[in-house]
């Protein structure tokens, strides 16, 4: 049996209450989900500015009315402190993912990413240690390897940062090893690797790529690939970011506090295999589904060439095993993608 399975087990006979922030987006959803369909009380805030009411809508559709019941809701911003205070109120574990995503929207407008990973994220953490709260689990990126050729990464080892988004998160880390280190919250970083899977959205102009791909070829519109397609990503499946979450919300492992963690898979796929993946599924699920071919256009600013997780160090010191690679959790999403892109077409 393994860690994760072990806790699941222990969810079941011992419940905490999880503030989950950007509760009503895609990783803050799925998160909010897994945690009320095993025991536990969550509350929940979120300003909308990246999540959707239709997520918090299709959360209580899936636990159920009842289970629903131990899931409180806060309309609110975490660049304000109040908010933060009372979504920290009677809180034993956080799992911080409020964000505004996306290196090309922070090359774009600095000041208002900053606004929300940096001032929010340092409201939280502030408000987390004021109410007393022990874990702090937030989210961190892959970006913070910067320009390292390095492959597989390797959390010690960093190289210079190529974009707004990318110091902020790592400013992130750095906060959290302080407050680890002076306050004694227990902080871990996440370090996510270009995650996927149900309710990502495939909306606006920082849309993530799988879902915006799968988009435009269901619609016949051209799909522009950045370069050469030979960019390569370490892509994770939305069900191994939940169980790194719930594991380094529960560890009892003291040598994880105030470090960052890979969470991926240890695998690599370049863009132009990622477009025949997709394509391939397509062909297997909508009938009369034409493959087309992608449209090559220049490499984008501040985007990183390879990316590739060396997962040891969350393997080791808290039983991360990722369940899921790029095929697999392919197989599971596509049908998600294509019932989400039906229903868009229906409104």
């Amino acid at each position: 049996m393994t860690a994760f399975e072990q806790l699941k087990l222990r969810l079941q006979q011992e419940q905490k209450t999880w503030l989950v922030t950007g509760c009503a987006g895609f990783i803050g959803s799925n998160l909010t989900e897994f945690l009320l369909m095993h025991h536990q009380n969550v509350v929940g805030i979120d300003n909308f500015s990246n999540g959707f009411q239709h997520n918090l809508d299709d959360v209580r559709a899936c636990v159920g009315t009842e289970t629903a019941k131990r899931f409180r809701f806060i309309e609110g911003d975490i660049a304000d402190l109040t908010a933060c205070q009372e979504a920290c109120n009677g809180v034993d574990i956080v799992l911080h993912q409020a964000a505004l995503g996306s290196v090309p929207r922070s090359i774009a407008d600095p000041i208002t990413s900053n606004r929300s990973n940096i001032t929010g994220f340092l409201n939280m953490m502030t408000a987390a240690k004021d109410a007393g709260i022990k874990r702090f689990v937030y989210a961190s990126s892959s970006s913070v390897y910067g320009d390292s050729k390095e492959l597989p990464k390797v959390e010690a080892r960093t190289g210079n940062l190529l974009s707004p988004y990318s110091v902020m998160k790592k400013t992130n880390e750095l906060y959290g090893d302080v407050f680890w280190r002076t306050y004694g919250l227990e902080t871990i970083g996440l370090r996510y690797f270009n995650v996927f899977g149900r309710r990502q959205t495939p909306d606006g102009a920082y849309a993530a790529v799988i879902p915006k791909w799968i988009g435009s070829l269901l619609t016949g519109e051209d799909v522009f690939i950045n370069g050469d397609g030979e960019t390569s990503r370490d892509f994770t499946y939305i069900d191994n970011v939940i169980q790194m979450n719930v594991l380094a919300g529960l560890t009892d492992n003291g040598k994880a506090f105030g470090e960052a963690f890979n969470v991926a898979v240890g695998g690599r796929n370049t863009l132009n295999e990622l477009y025949d993946l997709i394509s391939e599924e397509l062909m297997k699920h909508v009938e009369g589904f034409q493959r087309k071919e992608a449209v090559y256009r220049d490499f984008r600013p501040g985007d990183i060439r390879h990316s590739n997780a060396d997962i040891t160090k969350a393997k080791t010191l808290v039983g991360f095993e990722p369940t899921h690679d790029i095929y697999r959790g392919m197989q599971q999403a596509i049908e998600w993608y294509i019932k989400d892109f039906e229903k868009r077409r229906e409104r």
